[in-house]
């Protein structure tokens, strides 16, 4: 369109209608970038950081109340710790167990009126494998029978006790080691009524003497 000149003529703008598809998409992208953006951050605070603390291991409970990544199952023996178990891999396939303490007597004789009797012995009990006693297994079955909850078996005869003025010969006898998991150091003589009675008591951990 020609002009005549020195008449100014204003360009016609541009329809709205062009103007909309353009402003649309702009709205659309931005609001989609809002919308990743806030999800990346909810994912990011919903992961747990590598300082987080590590998941405890299960603890089980045993038949007498203790409790740990193992447990006991019988005395002397090991328990397997979390056999069959993801954490069995974590704390190791077996834990040590406290063993139980073996009963074990020395025995040492003098004086019994035989070579035989005479001397020193072991006693094992509980099993009775490894003694030298000549009667390991009789001696071992009345230990059992003289052992009592809350009674030193091994308890000397008592300072004030009452005893007749008899004499059963020079042997003595002298007990150490272990027993029913307390500690034994005994000494058997047969001065009186009282020890010779004491004496019989202990027989056959003790030999009959021939005086």
């Amino acid at each position: 369109m020609s002009c005549a000149p020195g008449v100014y003529v204003p360009r016609a703008r541009p329809a709205l209608a062009s103007l909309e598809p353009v402003m649309s998409h702009r709205r659309s992208s931005s609001l989609f970038f809002t919308a990743a953006t806030a999800a990346t951050a909810a994912l990011a605070l919903a992961a747990p950081t590598a300082s987080a603390a590590p998941i405890p291991l299960p603890h089980h409970r045993s038949a007498v109340g203790i409790t740990g990544a193992g447990h006991h199952g019988s005395e002397g023996r090991t328990a397997p710790v979390g056999s069959g178990r993801e954490d069995a891999g974590l704390v190791g396939r077996y834990a040590p167990l406290p063993q139980a303490p073996v009963d074990h007597l020395t025995v040492t004789v003098r004086d019994s009126g035989s070579a035989r009797t005479d001397g020193t012995f072991e006693l094992y009990c509980h099993p009775d494998r490894g003694s030298t006693h000549r009667k390991a297994r009789s001696a071992c079955a009345k230990l059992d029978g003289m052992t009592q909850w809350g009674r030193d078996p091994f308890a000397p005869v008592p300072q004030n006790a009452q005893c007749t003025m008899m004499y059963g010969g020079p042997a003595t006898a002298h007990v150490t080691g272990t027993w029913a998991g307390r500690p034994v150091n005994a000494d058997f003589r047969r001065t009186n009524g009282c020890e010779i009675s004491r004496w019989s008591r202990f027989e056959p951990l003790l030999p009959a003497t021939t005086s």
